[in-house]
């Protein structure tokens, strides 16, 4: 349910002298692009730390996405460096964490096998993060779970009350939804690793950060770990 306190300001970021005319910008109409998308170059995180006029923020990462991302630079993210990364110093209104989970009961054959993700989940909660998660099918191991329409519902529903959303993933199918929030008058930034990032989620964002210009910045220290509790016999 949203807080009726939260109310928006007035949008007090000013559009640099380079953004292109709205003739020029990608427009998506029945899921299909009706002009030629010009591709943005990856801009270094710098947007991200030096602008000040990002006004309140809501952050909504696709944990799959980012996980994978992860793998292909060799590194282990920091949840709590990344959020302090991604909301550089603006005010934030919310962090989601979108994610799959085997909520199947354990049985004689078949013990609970995810309490390590339980034990993080609850880690993720107690640290900043509202987190929002899909049941996995025990029976198909191979199908990945797939939260866009959660992220698309919660960015589209929140928009009136943040002037920046931050978007932690690659996926297009996200890019219609992008698209609605920043008709609207919104700000929004996506982060992921080029490779894995649509150049149409690209064409409709204000703004575009490699996570491999920022993976000093949010990755795990080799010798730390997080402290996640075992969760035997609790429910989430």
């Amino acid at each position: 349910m949203i807080n009726p306190s939260y109310t928006k300001g007035k949008n007090s970021y000013q559009y640099q002298a380079e953004e292109p005319n709205l003739s020029a910008k990608i427009q998506i109409k029945n899921g299909s692009k009706n002009e030629v998308s010009r591709q943005r170059e990856p801009r270094n995180d710098v947007s991200i730390t030096n602008d000040s006029n990002r006004g309140r923020v809501a952050i909504f990462i696709d944990g799959g996405n980012l996980f994978n991302a992860a793998l292909q630079l060799g590194i282990e993210i920091d949840y709590l460096k990344l959020l302090c990364r991604l909301t550089a110093g603006s005010r934030l209104l919310r962090a989601f964490f979108y994610t799959g989970v085997d909520m199947s009961r354990p049985t004689p054959t078949r013990q609970r096998s995810n309490e390590k993700q339980q034990g993080f989940l609850f880690w993720m909660r107690r640290n900043g993060y509202r987190v929002v998660t899909k049941e996995l099918q025990p029976t198909d191991n191979t199908k990945k779970p797939n939260l866009n329409v959660e992220i698309a519902v919660d960015m589209i529903t929140l928009a009136p009350y943040f002037d920046t959303a931050v978007l932690v993933s690659g996926d297009g199918d996200l890019a219609y939804a992008v698209n609605a929030v920043t008709s609207t008058g919104v700000r929004v930034e996506v982060v992921s690793l080029r490779t894995m990032t649509n150049d149409c989620l690209i064409d409709v964002a204000d703004c575009f950060i490699d996570l491999d210009s920022i993976k000093q910045y949010i990755q795990k220290d080799s010798h730390l770990g997080y402290g996640y509790r075992t969760l035997s016999n609790s429910n989430l």
